[in-house]
């Protein structure tokens, strides 16, 4: 019998299940587990969560392989103390792998391939057939991830105080203040200064409506980001035929809110790898990056047998 268990760290909600003999026996979901997000003791504490709904649901003692793929794998402590909490559930082997790195599994289960995510973060990963990777984007929230929820609420907010500047319309800022309770233009730089500071990539759904409703700072800001996401595949795109003698057209997959709830976004960013690379096939539905976490975890527990 195989007991696995699969985990997605992701910026906002982390998600996890325990597949038995290819089912789903038990699943979960509660907040971050990335320690740079909610901080370490939060991030313990969701990750508990997780795992105590799990093997509830599932009646199991143990698992015989995990794969948690969690953004900042790769910062000191994380892979320790993730194990140690694993230790504790009776998992018997464990990896702990950037969220790219499962995301990409679920689209192309090892194979070739370009995974543009943009959800709190963003970042686009391409693999060649001999496994090798290229890159672009994904330098964190304050140095980069164009085009993820986190850079349209604070790139919603800029561009609407450079329109109240100008005096031009638009109802950003009256709809963040609503959302963070900041009666005057004080309070609300105040507060979207101050440090840690409020959550930026919880505005994008609220920017996202009033695009929807045609305010022109909101759709210029969707439309910049659905440009930076598509910018960023051609590039990856470019890097593996100039650098790994790729001439073939390698598949492109998608995770993440901002395109998979975002129409906006997702129309502009199909068109626009649409127009640059007419023959590359782009997936229509969202790569789900648990799934690349269970693929995994099994390929882990049959290595051990």
């Amino acid at each position: 019998m195989s007991v696995i268990l699969g985990i997605d760290g992701g910026g906002t909600n982390t998600r996890a299940a325990i597949v038995v003999d290819g089912k789903v026996v038990g699943s979960g979901q509660s907040g971050s587990i990335k320690r740079l997000r909610v901080g370490a003791e939060a991030a313990e504490a969701n990750l508990r969560a997780v795992l105590k709904e799990c093997f509830s649901q599932s009646g199991v003692k143990g698992v015989q392989a995990a794969s948690c793929g969690v953004a900042s794998a790769s910062m000191p402590g994380i892979t320790e103390w993730i194990t140690a909490v694993f230790d504790d559930f009776g998992v018997e082997r464990s990896e702990v792998v950037g969220d790219e790195v499962i995301a990409l599994d679920a689209a192309f289960h090892g194979g070739a391939g370009i995974l543009q995510i943009a959800g709190t973060g963003s970042n686009c990963i391409g693999r060649a057939a001999d496994g090798s990777r290229e890159s672009a984007g994904g330098w964190s929230s304050r140095l980069g991830d164009e085009g993820s929820g986190y850079w349209i609420g604070v790139h919603a907010i800029r561009r609407g105080l450079h329109a109240y500047d100008r005096e031009e319309p638009t109802d950003v800022l009256k709809k963040v203040s609503e959302i963070w309770g900041t009666p005057t233009m004080d309070d609300f730089i105040n507060l979207g200064d101050s440090t840690p500071g409020p959550d930026f990539a919880a505005l994008a759904p609220a920017i996202n409506e009033l695009a929807e409703a045609g305010d022109p700072v909101a759709v210029g800001v969707l439309k910049q980001a659905a440009a930076d996401l598509v910018g960023f595949v051609l590039l990856v795109r470019a890097k593996l035929r100039r650098k790994h003698a790729i001439k073939e057209e390698v598949p492109v997959a998608w995770t993440g809110s901002v395109i998979g709830k975002m129409k906006m976004v997702r129309e502009a960013f199909f068109a626009g790898l649409r127009e640059a690379a007419p023959e590359m096939p782009v997936g229509t539905a969202e790569t789900i990056s648990l799934e690349g976490a269970i693929w995994r975890a099994e390929r882990m527990a049959k290595e051990a047998q």
